[in-house]
């Protein structure tokens, strides 16, 4: 079995493509269902205070050997016919990245770049909605979410920016293996060492809080977050249903607690969701009270159903996008509820140089905001991007599995105007490949960069890897725990939008797979994700 969406790549228009990156559109139809204990995510708001203070025939059809130079990532080339980004669509067809004649030392066709990636909020979704009896539609399933959902033990650079690793494995199809591109950034510094935060926090407070217990713990976890943060950050609270208000201008906590207190004790839920009005009213709050040197964020906690006030969703991010541009401020965007507008949260998390996420329990919501709060809201790399260009003479297909809206043109990688992700503390982000070297090939796979700029000064910086055929050699199921891991992800997403990755297992399987992960690495997110290829399987009977 081979990846559904190979194609023989023939001429595009790279303009229109470029274009189309520069948009990063994020439209995707989400599934909606009932709502969630909104008390929940905010349940895990102790915040700071945590704890404490394509077909390529080969010219030759013998043993391929590189012998030429290396291929490097965004390889300096004089202008060539327009083709669009690798992997993007055109003329309405998805197309592969696949060889189209005899290979050059860098073809574009041997490039593939996208824009990083630490959402998660898909898989998350994806656990509720089995949780809830149901299976997730398949265009709120986006593999490389599936993918980054679990942490990987790559080894971490000092200070800003990213290190890089590549290894790989055979699946379980003739011909076939699969390449994973692992980058991670430095460790969190101390909490005491951070710099102070100035947090604005848009609360949804519209109808569906009004159900016995929401508000009320939601009003308890504030006034808990409250007392634990330090004194030298700042907080404001936003609320909004149908219309927005500014409950507490930015507080700075020491001295201000009181305030705090009594901003919590007046919440009470109204009507509609007027989400337009909610960010507008927090963007304006947090650039009003930003404060240099601190990490400024808009932290937006609603189920993202805008109906009431503006709807369009363009319109609402281009609010955003001012106060990403002048002010530096980004959004962290958590998701909430079984019937949720992911597709808008997505977009606006984007929009606002942040990322989002998904809670459904206390727990989550705790490992939200606690265990994870710095890589949350600091930033240790701006508009970063990868590239891998696979060497010609000796890989013949490859797919690069989901990022399917976070493709950039290649001649985009060093352009530091077009969008690409903002990455914080303690983040690790996987790109898995599935490729088919060439028959006999050997040698040289693929060099893998990625670019970012410095979230202070924007100095440009760029960090690379390479990967030999004979790293590819072992069986995916015999490697180590962490690619394992991630061809498992893959694999169960692949299933769930009912593609056709190659060796893909039944989802019996997959579970059996998982379940002896869980047991090897003692992982308490493994085990979940078995239970969860298990109650997929249940569903589709």
């Amino acid at each position: 079995m081979r990846p559904d969406s190979e194609h023989r790549a023939g001429d595009r228009d790279r303009t229109r493509a470029s274009a189309r990156a520069r948009r990063r559109p994020r439209a995707r139809t989400r599934a909606r269902a009932v709502g969630l204990l909104a008390a929940a995510l905010v349940g895990g708001l102790l915040v700071t205070g945590c704890g404490g203070g394509s077909d390529g025939s080969s010219a030759d059809g013998g043993k391929a050997r590189r012998t030429g130079p290396l291929p490097a990532p965004a390889p300096a080339r004089p202008s060539a016919p327009s083709t669009p980004a690798p992997g993007t669509e055109a003329d309405g067809e998805q197309r592969d990245i696949a060889p189209t004649g005899t290979p050059s030392p860098t073809p574009a066709d041997y490039l593939s770049t996208f824009a990083l990636d630490v959402d998660t909020a898909s898989y998350g979704y994806a656990r509720r909605t089995l949780a809830d009896g149901r299976l997730p539609d398949p265009k709120t399933v986006r593999p490389e979410e599936f993918i980054n959902s679990f942490r990987q033990d790559y080894p971490r650079p000092e200070g800003n920016g990213f290190s890089v690793t590549a290894d790989g494995a055979r699946a379980g199809e003739e011909g076939w293996s699969f390449l994973r591109v692992g980058l991670a950034t430095g460790p969190a510094a101390p909490a005491s060492e951070r710099p102070p935060a100035a947090l604005t926090f848009v609360i949804d407070v519209s109808g569906s809080m009004s159900e016995t217990g929401r508000l009320d713990l939601v009003k308890q976890s504030l006034g808990v977050m409250t007392d634990q943060l330090r004194p030298d950050d700042s907080l404001a609270l936003v609320t909004f249903s149908d219309t927005a208000e500014t409950v507490l201008p930015m507080t700075r906590v020491g001295g201000g607690r009181g305030r705090v207190h009594d901003a919590i004790d007046s919440l009470e839920p109204l009507s509609s969701t007027n989400l337009d009005a909610g960010v507008r009213t927090g963007y304006d709050t947090a650039v009003e009270g930003a404060r240099p040197g601190a990490t400024n964020r808009v932290v937006l906690l609603s189920d993202a159903l805008a109906n009431t006030g503006e709807t369009d969703a363009d319109a609402i991010l281009d609010r955003i996008s001012d106060a990403r541009r002048e002010h530096g401020i980004t959004l962290f965007g958590v998701g909430v509820g079984s019937e949720y507008g992911d597709a808008l949260m997505e977009r606006l998390a984007d929009k606002g140089d942040g990322h989002t996420t998904y809670v459904s329990t206390p727990e989550e919501a705790r490992k939200v905001f606690c265990d994870e709060l710095p890589q949350n809201i600091e930033l240790r790399a701006r508009e970063a991007k990868a590239q891998v260009a696979f060497d010609p003479q000796t890989v013949q297909r490859f797919r690069l599995i989901g990022y399917d809206d976070r493709r950039v043109a290649d001649d985009d990688y060093r352009d530091d105007r077009v969008d690409g992700g903002e990455v914080g503390p303690g983040h690790t982000v996987t790109a898995l490949y599935a490729i088919r070297l060439r028959p006999g090939a050997s040698g040289h796979v693929a060099t893998a960069g990625v670019r970012w700029l410095d979230p202070d000064t924007r100095a440009p910086h760029e960090e690379t890897t390479q990967i030999e055929a004979s790293a590819l050699d072992t069986d995916v199921w015999r490697s180590n725990h962490g690619l394992q891991l991630t061809a498992t992800a893959a694999y169960f997403a692949d299933a769930l939008r009912q593609g056709a990755l190659p060796g893909a297992p039944t989802l019996p399987q997959l579970a059996s797979r998982a379940d002896k992960l869980a047991r090897a690495t003692e992982d308490k997110d493994v085990r979940q994700l078995a239970e969860a290829i298990r109650r997929a399987d249940e569903l589709r009977i």
